[in-house]
């Protein structure tokens, strides 16, 4: 008696390990051909994402230092800062990306990031062009987080603000052998400075100017070696 309830739940068993066993292999193969598709996918496509991203990039950049500028480029041709007293005047935590640009051979400007990190509403980045002489060729916003209708101006589509930064330079001078800025114009008009500031929205152009400021004052210190 008792063999054959062992025979019968053998019996019962081995239909369920079957269906069991038929719905993974099932369910697996169904993986491995998802797989196989998004990788050939992924092959296909990745080329012409890549091109998008670095053609989208180069636009960016164009709109700091105009291209009649350079003839090389700028994304082949960087340099990564990792020195923590020329990370500090970037406003970055996290190593930060010189792309350097050239007209035959000779510098003739670099790209970079910048952090505003005392917004209104928390940090602000920045791409700066800089001339080989040291003047600004343009500076943008690439991300933040200020209030619409009011620390939003620092956008070019929404006022003209952020371009009043170009052609300008920094003064600075030297102390126990070191470069400090001491330049009173770099700052809003309220505060004696030469910059317009924003309705009701003072911290936020203050911010910017700051890390502008700072900026060139990191271009001013390491002068030519930006270049080698």
């Amino acid at each position: 008696m008792k063999t054959d309830l062992e025979s019968t739940k053998k019996t019962t068993r081995n239909p369920l390990f079957k269906q069991m066993f038929g719905s993974a292999y099932k369910l697996s193969l169904f993986m491995f051909v998802c797989i196989v598709v998004l990788l050939m996918v992924y092959q296909l496509t990745a080329p012409q994402i890549a091109h998008e991203q670095r053609e989208a990039m180069l636009k960016t950049f164009n709109k700091v230092l105009p291209p009649s500028l350079y003839n090389n480029i700028p994304l082949e041709d960087t340099l990564i800062i990792t020195d923590k007293n020329a990370l500090a005047l970037l406003g970055s935590k996290e190593p930060v990306t010189i792309y350097r640009a050239r007209q035959d051979q000779h510098p003739a400007g670099i790209i970079f990031q910048a952090t505003a990190r005392n917004g209104y509403s928390g940090h602000i980045t920045l791409l700066i062009g800089v001339l080989a002489n040291g003047t600004l060729s343009g500076v943008r916003v690439l991300e933040h987080r200020e209030t619409p209708g009011l620390g939003d101006k620092i956008e070019e589509q929404k006022s003209d603000w952020i371009l009043s930064f170009k052609g300008r330079t920094l003064q600075v001078h030297t102390e126990n052998n070191q470069l400090i800025a001491n330049d009173p114009r770099w700052a809003v008009k309220k505060d004696g400075g030469e910059f317009d500031q924003f309705t009701g929205a003072t911290i936020t152009p203050r911010a910017v100017i700051a890390a502008v400021k700072n900026a060139l004052l990191f271009v001013q210190k390491r002068g030519e070696s930006l270049y080698e």
